[in-house]
């Protein structure tokens, strides 16, 4: 009997939560910006919080957090919504901080009315410089102490307009003294003429993340708002904001980010990726963007395997990119096609072949025999690869070489008897002779090889271009070198093989099709290939580079 797996814990909250009758249902919200595209540590987040709503009674809502209109775009919303579905979720209410402007307003003007808040004309760097630091306290704003009708008329002066951009701030009115700094008269409100993606030019006045996020979770009643540890200084404002206004008392807790070698996944370091062109842009096969992945040729169940084995806990960690790579590996050889595809072709005539060409039987999938089988064409003339010949070999070469034999997949035995070069010495082609009796599944040769070696026919090969990709950065933490990030960009990430010779099966490939190419690792048809291009995408390779932990069962 399996052993049953342990709760998280927020999973244990959760249910003690229910378990007192403090909630009958849940509600979780995953909130993000939309000023980029969603990547694998927001994928993290969303299994956590889309997973808990269904272990448990109750729903997720999807809020995009629009408070900052210079960076924010639909183009983001839509790839966000994308992702989420892609990843397999689906969210009860589709949210945005914009809808709920008006009534932040009124809340805003709740807090002046009890004295709770205040405009302040001070600058940007007089207010960091009245802040204090950890051991000092800081020091009270000149304009704290005005009326409450000051404040007031103030907050309505600016809201309609009457000030320039940056002259004035509305601030919480908590203590100058604070322990945590987050608490020291934080500023709720900025004045920011920027056009709205939602809400157009209807507001100049925008709230601060940290007054937003905590109403907007008021305001829809999440039971258990989910945050990274970044946070946890902030779930003080969180909680006095809450408690001030008298409004419905939702709660933060936070999880460590799960950060993962060998790749960055600061949006901003994302965007200058794209924006100075070190890739083609955010779905980028080398991207660790859900749109990159996916174009890649990884599946929502590989990405959400990978979230359920790293789990969630309260310390930072650096995951080994390795876990992903095998759990996309696992999926894949469920679930991919075998096909035959040379890379780099030599050319191989069998001399002694007379009959022009057969159909050969070979497994779509030896995993799963519900795949079936698929008939490919055999013919005296074919594509192995170039790697698989050694014209001097060493011990143990178990590839061809001259006189020696070696099966071809799911065909016959094969012996090389000469080598046709080119005038410059290169190889032109390979001449060899079959052994007719050693046909796979009706081998009556007796003759035992060791190599198997994977082939098209030349005259039924089509052309394909095969795109090579590899880990982006070439040091396992690239943020935490000296100098640019950027210097340390892998410049093998990406190698293009436009050659390549293909089984004519795959000239029917779909977008969704997963692939692997027996011998050389699993693809997918890239996005932009058309029935004219072929163009493949490496996935990961067949080899699983990634070691188990010990404790791992």
């Amino acid at each position: 009997m399996s052993e049953e797996k342990s709760l998280n814990f927020l999973e244990e909250i959760i249910e003690e939560h229910l378990k007192e009758g403090r909630y009958t249902s849940i509600v979780t919200r995953f909130p993000p910006e939309p000023n980029g595209y969603l990547h694998i540590g927001h994928a993290s987040s969303i299994c956590l919080n889309f997973g808990l709503t269904k272990k448990y009674p109750g729903y997720t809502n999807l809020r995009f957090d629009d408070t900052n209109p210079d960076t924010e775009d639909t183009e983001y919303v839509d790839s966000i919504k994308a992702d989420v579905r892609w990843l397999g979720f689906e969210w009860k209410h589709e949210r945005y901080a914009s809808d709920y402007f008006d009534q932040l307003f009124e809340f805003a003007l709740k807090l002046i009315d009890k004295g709770l808040a205040y405009v302040d004309e001070s600058s940007s760097e007089e207010i960091a410089s009245m802040k204090g630091s950890p051991t000092e306290p800081g020091r009270n704003s000149p304009f704290r102490d005005r009326t409450i009708d000051e404040n007031r008329d103030l907050f309505l002066r600016m809201k309609n307009g009457e000030f320039p951009d940056g002259s004035r701030t509305l601030r919480a009115k908590i203590d100058m003294a604070h322990i945590n700094m987050l608490m020291r008269d934080p500023i709720l409100y900025r004045i920011k003429r920027a056009h709205h993606h939602r809400t157009g030019d209807k507001w100049c006045i925008y709230p601060m993340y940290d007054f937003a996020h905590g109403q907007s979770d008021s305001i829809e009643e999440i039971t258990h708002s989910i945050c990274t540890m970044e946070f946890v200084p902030h779930r003080e404002l969180y909680d006095w904001l809450i408690e001030k206004l008298g409004i419905y008392p939702s709660h933060q807790y936070e999880f460590a980010r799960r950060n993962i070698n060998y790749t960055v996944t600061s949006k901003r370091k994302l965007l200058q990726l794209v924006n100075e062109g070190h890739v083609t842009g955010w779905d980028d096969p080398r991207m660790p963007t859900v749109s990159g992945l996916r174009r890649r040729g990884y599946t929502p169940e590989s990405i959400r395997e990978f979230c359920e084995r790293i789990g969630i806990a309260k310390r930072d960690n650096l995951v080994d990119v390795g876990l992903l790579e095998f759990c996309v590996r696992e999926h894949l050889n469920r679930i991919a096609l075998r096909r035959m595809v040379v890379l780099n072709p030599l050319k191989l005539v069998i001399t002694n072949y007379e009959q022009g060409e057969e159909m050969l039987t070979m497994d779509n999938n030896p995993e799963d025999v519900s795949a079936g089988n698929r008939e490919i064409p055999f013919s005296a003339e074919l594509y192995i690869e170039q790697e698989d010949f050694m014209e001097e070999p060493p011990k143990k070469y178990f590839r061809l070489a001259p006189g020696q034999m070696v099966r071809l997949k799911s065909a016959y035995i094969i012996r090389c008897e000469e080598v046709v070069k080119n005038p410059d010495g290169s190889i032109r082609e390979l001449r060899c002779v079959y052994i007719p009796e050693s046909r796979s599944g009706h081998d009556t040769s007796g003759i035992n090889v060791k190599g198997t070696l994977h082939w098209v026919s030349a005259r039924h090969a089509i052309k394909a271009e095969v795109r090579l990709y590899d880990r982006l950065f070439r040091v396992e933490d690239p943020t935490d070198e000296e100098g640019d990030f950027k210097e340390y960009l892998n410049p093998a990430s990406l190698v293009t093989v436009e050659g390549a010779f293909a089984e004519p099966s795959l000239a029917s490939a779909g977008h969704h099709d997963r692939f692997q190419f027996i011998r050389n690792g699993y693809f997918v048809l890239d996005s932009s290939a058309t029935p004219e291009t072929l163009i493949f995408n490496k996935t990961v390779s067949l080899k699983d580079g990634w070691t188990r932990p010990k404790t791992d069962k």
